[in-house]
């Protein structure tokens, strides 16, 4: 479509919007009327909710995203209100001669209520909706502009590796990995004897700490014994000991000591005690 097209359409439908605009006054000023308003408040009642719908019809064609959404709101929600106030005021037909009693919208208590709730509530609303629009759209930056203004300033922070070309690095000789030699040259080396695994442990290359003197009360105030020593102690406490009970635990318990040492106690006794009737015979 040509300029001159637009241009027609445009005003065409200005002049639909300016009649429909006409319609809905005539019936918004009886209801301001009704309500309370003088001549002057409801000759201009009709700017404030008609005039509020244009300004978010607006608004929804400068935002975007939930900016856009909440002008739309608005625009359903006064389209809405005025469809409301515009059927009261074909249903009631005194409020075109202007005889109905004042804040008498309906027979029926509860709507009248609502509906005049609804119509005085309407400048209220035009006041903190329509200021929020326009404050929207002072605020707002288009699209492109805002990419722009983002593009220029952190095209020059951008660092080597952002780039998609990078400069290849220069390698040296000493980089270059020496070639290996023919395989006719290796030498054979003799063969190597290898140890199975876990036979013997690696030496650990991380030094020891110093741990120092051990204290005096860690220290055991037993003195070590021989196994001399351990032999007559356990002689002397399994003395009436039956055979049968001659066990490793019992012994170890008895002198004190280690299960190794209390393991070799035990043989040592039996063995005394089964030599024992040999050597009375003899």
């Amino acid at each position: 479509m040509n300029r001159t097209g637009k241009t027609l359409l445009v005003l065409a439908l200005v002049a639909v919007v300016a009649m429909a605009f006409r319609v809905s006054w005539n019936a918004l000023r009886d209801v301001a009327t009704a309500t309370g308003a003088d001549d002057t408040a409801a000759l201009l009642y009709p700017f404030v909710v008609d005039g509020l719908m244009a300004l978010a019809l607006v608004a929804t064609l400068v935002l975007t995203g939930d900016s856009r959404r909440f002008a739309l709101r608005v625009l359903a929600s006064y389209t809405l209100a005025s469809l409301v106030l515009n059927y009261v005021h074909g249903l009631v037909p005194e409020l075109h001669a202007k005889s109905v009693d004042w804040g008498r919208l309906a027979d029926w208590d509860p709507a009248n209520w609502a509906l005049v709730l609804l119509a005085t509530s309407l400048p209220v609303g035009s006041i903190y909706f329509g200021s929020d629009l326009v404050a929207k759209v002072l605020h707002h930056r288009p699209v492109d502009s805002a990419i722009t203004e983002e593009t220029v300033e952190t095209t020059p922070n951008r660092s080597t590796s952002d780039l998609q070309e990078s400069t290849p690095f220069p390698m040296s000789p000493v980089d270059v990995p020496p070639a290996l030699p023919a395989p006719e040259a290796v030498e054979e080396l003799p063969p190597v004897e290898l140890s199975p695994v876990g036979a013997f442990a690696a030496e650990s290359t991380r030094p020891r700490r110093a741990t120092g003197r051990v204290p005096d009360v860690a220290r055991s105030s037993r003195p070590v014994r021989t196994a001399d020593q351990l032999l007559d102690e356990a002689r002397s406490a399994t003395a009436d000991w039956p055979v049968e009970e001659l066990t490793g635990e019992a012994i170890r318990k008895a002198v004190h000591t280690s299960a190794a040492k209390a393991r070799v106690l035990r043989e040592t006794l039996r063995a005394e005690r089964t030599a024992m009737p040999d050597e009375a015979v003899a």
